[in-house]
């Protein structure tokens, strides 16, 4: 493993970015809203598990393969992509259908399970190129070859910055789902934020769909 010092560093950075605001935490929150805190916190449990794989992939080797390819890179963010704009679709759709079903004030129809929700926040990581594309821009920077290991230790690094990526998804899960339970009053209001996190998500697929492939 890296020197202490180094190991600092990358925590520090690591943390960092972790706190940025970014795709990642917007998907969180949408679904949150959309869905509720269990959902949310399921969300950022599967987007961390999606993430391990693209942390194992550059491990091996396969994330550089596939970001040297313009035919795979291209391929798995139309797949990623269109995965999303999927689940924003029906999240909107949902919201709107649940709308004329609820009686007259009722309250707002169940959010669509833990389970699909962490299902969805795997799919959706470990199908984006752009993770790839990260991992193999910053974690080598940190990794000491004269240590041997490399591998191991781009795992290791890998899954600290997984960690706290997750963990800040689920403060920002808490987070929405504090805001959601002060609207559950308001059904009107839920169906709203609803439809603003399916058009959200919509919108984070279209951004997927224009990335570029990094320069090599």
């Amino acid at each position: 493993m890296p020197e202490p010092a180094q190991l600092a560093l990358y925590f520090a950075a690591a943390l960092l970015l972790a706190v940025t605001p970014g795709p990642g935490i917007f998907y969180v929150a949408a679904r949150t809203l959309a869905g509720g805190r269990a959902e949310g916190v399921a969300s950022s449990l599967g987007t961390g598990l999606g993430g391990m794989v693209h942390v194992v992939a550059g491990a091996l080797g396969v994330s550089a393969i596939v970001l040297a390819s313009a035919e795979l890179f291209t391929a798995l963010k139309l797949l990623g992509s269109a995965y999303l704009v999927w689940i924003g679709c029906r999240t909107l759709w949902s919201a709107r259908r649940d709308a004329r079903a609820a009686p007259a004030g009722g309250a707002a129809m169940p959010p669509s399970g833990t389970r699909r929700a962490f299902r969805d926040g795997v799919l959706v990581e470990a199908l984006n190129p752009k993770t790839a594309a990260f991992f193999l821009a910053f974690v080598p920077q940190f990794v000491d070859p004269g240590r041997g290991g490399v591998a191991l230790q781009f795992v290791v690094l890998g899954f600290v910055s997984v960690a706290l990526n997750t963990l800040a998804d689920i403060v920002v899960a808490f987070a929405a789902g504090h805001i959601r339970n002060g609207a559950a009053a308001r059904p009107g209001l839920v169906r709203r934020l609803r439809e603003a996190s399916g058009a959200a998500m919509v919108a984070l697929g279209l951004g997927l769909a224009l990335a570029r492939r990094p320069a090599a």
